[in-house]
């Protein structure tokens, strides 16, 4: 059970732990402290065995709406200070993601503003309510995207469209964000969250290691040539060719029997 109390929710349920920012009052707008934790229990999803994949959603209304600006204002108004509230804290969800094998999905509804919508890039998809938003309002402030949205939005939408988005500060709906490939499915607000988990059940009952390995291939060879992708697939392939759960998952078809893996 969590603290309901608590800033940062977290639960485990047939296989998938939710982290959920939990300052409805606020659209969910961060602190440093939540960022801190937000990693922590990303660590902890990860390292628990009986977790095959992940879900960040928002409370109530909305997914995230960045910083909280009272947080911000805390800050030292120093070049050093500003830089080091991004690479000490806000940059530490982004580099956590990046190491994770398992499949990591966002559920918004509402708002996902600046950073918050930098936050659901980063996660590997993105199932969305139909009152989701996503705006990078940076340069209406006259700053740059602090939290990966240079890097991560031309990889999901394509350079051109990312800078019609980056440049403009406009918001994209949940109807025009599921067009473009922003989002990967778009369901009811009332739904969208235990669709998100059914499916993210299914990923969490498939092969561990495989699911692991696919993820990981996929991202590595997004930057490499290709030589260097298939060589790292072969490598993969005989690991997983060996490895238990692909033994059992062949048990499994041939008996016609559910699959019971050890991520092995």
């Amino acid at each position: 059970m969590s603290d309901q109390t608590a800033e940062m929710l977290y639960e485990v349920r047939n296989g998938v732990a939710t982290i959920t920012l939990n300052r409805p009052h606020r659209k969910n707008a961060f602190t440093l402290p939540m960022i801190d934790r937000w990693v922590e229990l990303l660590h902890a999803a990860d390292t628990d065995d009986s977790v095959g994949a992940i879900i960040t959603t928002g409370a109530g209304g909305a997914f995230c709406s960045g910083i909280d600006l009272a947080a911000l204002a805390e800050i030292e108004p120093t070049a050093a200070g500003r830089r080091h509230m991004l690479t000490g804290h806000i940059h530490h969800v982004a580099l956590t993601l990046d190491q994770l094998d398992k499949p990591v999905i966002a559920v918004v509804r509402g708002a996902a503003v600046g950073a918050g919508m930098d936050m659901a890039l980063m996660c590997d998809m993105r199932f969305v309510g139909e009152s989701a938003y996503f705006t990078e309002q940076y340069v209406n402030i006259g700053v740059v995207p602090g939290d990966g949205g240079c890097y991560y939005l031309p990889r999901i939408v394509g350079p051109a469209k990312a800078l019609e988005i980056l440049l403009s500060g406009e918001p994209v709906g949940a109807a025009e964000a599921l067009r473009i490939g922003l989002a990967n499915r778009l369901h009811p607000d009332e739904e969208v969250l235990e669709q998100a988990q059914l499916f993210a059940e299914k990923l969490a009952a498939q092969p561990p290691l495989a699911v692991q390995l696919i993820k990981r291939t996929m991202y590595q060879s997004m930057n490499t040539d290709l030589r260097t992708a298939l060589n790292l697939v072969a490598s993969h392939m005989g690991v997983v060719m060996t490895s238990a759960d692909h033994a059992e998952a062949l048990a499994a078809q041939r008996d016609k029997r559910p699959a019971h893996y050890t991520g092995s």
